[in-house]
């Protein structure tokens, strides 16, 4: 009984047998290798992984532990009953559980090893591996021993049967007739191994295939990660940098306003002490000592002129330089999209990107809505105007050079055309925010701005700058300087070739910027614009180019 229970303890759950190499799951359970691992390879299509005893599920194919104590156990029980392990069947003619080793299929008996040579002594009888069911060996209408095989009725019987029911049948002895089906069986297992060689070929390949998409995932996503990674960085640098501009802004301006206060109060306490002067002198009875006071009443102690040069040193250290701030957020944010379209990045990254184009554009709806922003459209080209220019004026063929010239190429004279060195574009700009970007010569004289068409053409007010309808950057012997209605304000010099000139018409702000490394902003005029704008050069021995505009 101690002997059933420990065979029992013993017995893989899976093939009913003694362990074989035993093996521990995660929940406690233990079963032969090789039987546990046949279970988990048939799970692993399904991605659930269950144990076969308490069906608890697992989501990664559980980690096998071998149990060594289980395993030496397992192997002295084998050794002490080997055959116990492979039958079951003990001998008839013992009178204790003594394992059988054979079975006699005439005698329906099974004996152990000193029986078996008794009867082999006795009797030629066939003798087969211990077999628990001997019923299946006798003929049911007879009982005598099974002699043949029928291939028509597919049945074997005895020698009675052959001349009573089998009669002209196809009729073979059991042992050809068990060849005989071996062969097929031999041929049958020899297509069916095929089969699981191509299919373990097929599991093979497919399994390969797995491992090369899960590494190809994991390529991309390691090129996501490391593209989103360096895109979060730029982000974060450009906001770090601009909102660093808009501080330098904020104090810059707020230096200058806070000076502008300064004098101010200084010139308030200067009016409060003229006032109670002037108080005085009225309250004077002596008509000769208020009569000699000739400067006391008057009253331009701070008259317009001065005001409006204070408004305009407001204006000018004062403004918040907005649409440079925005371009430069624009312009980076450009930079990143345009660094995914051309594949800075990985290929595998860049694979699975949207279309970096549409994703600008729909940045750039985005930012139309945020105050401030700028919405910039496809780009449109800035031409000069040929029939504005005058016979000093040459204009390459692609119309966005203009060049001082000697040679007078006589073109016909018409209201539109200047009468001095001057061209502007065929493009008027009435709306939105927009910038142009210009490249000029280093030395001699220009002008570089922005003007009506309805500006004369002709006479000393014609120059731009020199009249209330245009407004210019100038540049003479090196040095910079701004005009509008022929008022001239100095600058400073000049440093690179390159000007960007931006315009916000509803807002009434022409600014110049000189493009060096960092961007140096030089101007700003304020006005309410009336007509459409076009960009215009006055030449004197010198070109200029346009390079650029968006609108």
């Amino acid at each position: 009984m101690a002997s059933a229970d420990l065979r029992e303890e013993l017995t893989c759950s899976i093939c009913l047998s003694i362990y074989t190499d035993p093996v521990t799951l995660t929940c406690g359970h233990n079963f032969c290798q090789d039987c546990i691992d046949s279970v988990l390879d048939a799970q692993e299509s399904s991605r659930l992984y269950i144990c076969p005893d308490c069906r608890e599920q697992f989501k990664d194919r559980p980690a096998l532990r071998k149990n060594t104590t289980l395993c030496n156990i397992a192997e002295r029980y084998r050794i002490t009953q080997p055959e116990q392990e492979q039958t079951g069947i003990f001998c008839t003619y013992c009178d204790s559980s003594v394992p059988a080793v054979k079975t006699c299929l005439q005698c329906e008996t099974s004996m152990c090893g000193n029986h078996l040579m008794k009867h082999n002594k006795t009797v030629e009888h066939t003798l087969v591996l211990p077999n628990t069911s001997l019923g299946n060996r006798a003929c049911s209408a007879h009982q005598k021993f099974l002699n043949y095989y029928c291939y028509v009725d597919s049945v074997c019987f005895c020698a009675r049967c052959l001349s009573a029911e089998h009669s002209g049948h196809q009729v073979q002895s059991l042992d050809e007739a068990s060849e005989k089906k071996k062969d097929k069986l031999r041929n049958v297992l020899k297509k069916l191994t095929s089969k699981k060689e191509e299919a373990e070929k097929e599991v093979q390949s497919l399994q390969e295939y797995r491992r090369e998409v899960q590494e190809k995932a994991a390529g991309i996503a390691e090129s996501i990660t490391a593209l989103f990674r360096n895109i979060r960085r730029q982000l974060e640098d450009l906001e770090k940098n601009t909102l660093s501009d808009v501080s330098r802004q904020e104090e810059k301006a707020s230096r200058s306003v806070s000076d502008l206060i300064q004098q101010l109060e200084i010139k308030k306490d200067e009016l409060s002490g003229k006032m109670r002067h002037i108080e005085e002198l009225c309250n004077v009875s002596d008509p000769v000592t208020v009569l000699q006071e000739q400067e006391s009443d008057r009253d331009d102690f701070y008259d317009k002129e001065n005001r409006e040069k204070d408004d305009k040193k407001v204006h000018d250290g004062g403004d918040l330089e907005e649409g440079l701030i925005f371009e430069k957020v624009y312009t980076g944010l450009s930079g990143i999209l345009t660094d995914l379209y051309t594949g800075v990045y990985t290929q595998a990254a860049a694979d699975i990107l949207l279309d970096a184009n549409t994703a600008g554009n729909t940045l750039s709806k985005t930012m139309m809505g945020v105050k401030g922003g700028i919405y910039v459209q496809e780009p449109i080209d800035l031409l000069l105007d040929v029939n504005t220019a005058s016979n000093n004026i040459h204009i390459s063929d692609d119309l966005k050079t203009a060049s001082w010239s000697k040679i007078n190429p006589n073109r016909p004279e018409t209201p539109e055309r200047f009468q001095y060195p001057q061209v502007v574009t065929t493009r008027g700009l009435s709306s939105g925010r927009c910038y142009w970007e210009v490249e000029t010569s280093d030395s001699w004289t220009w002008r570089v701005g922005m003007c009506y068409p309805s500006m004369e053409k002709k006479g000393d007010q014609s120059y731009i700058g020199d009249n209330n309808k245009s407004w210019c950057l100038r540049l003479y012997n090196n040095m910079y300087s701004v005009l509008h209605d022929n008022i001239e304000i100095m600058l400073s010099h000049k440093t690179c070739p390159r000007l960007r000139i931006y315009l916000d018409y509803e807002a009434g702000q022409l600014s110049f910027y000189e493009l060096c490394d960092p961007v140096r902003h030089l101007h700003t005029f304020t006005a309410t614009f009336t007509e459409p704008l076009h960009a215009g050069f006055r030449l004197h021995k010198a070109w200029a180019r346009i390079t650029a505009f968006k609108y």
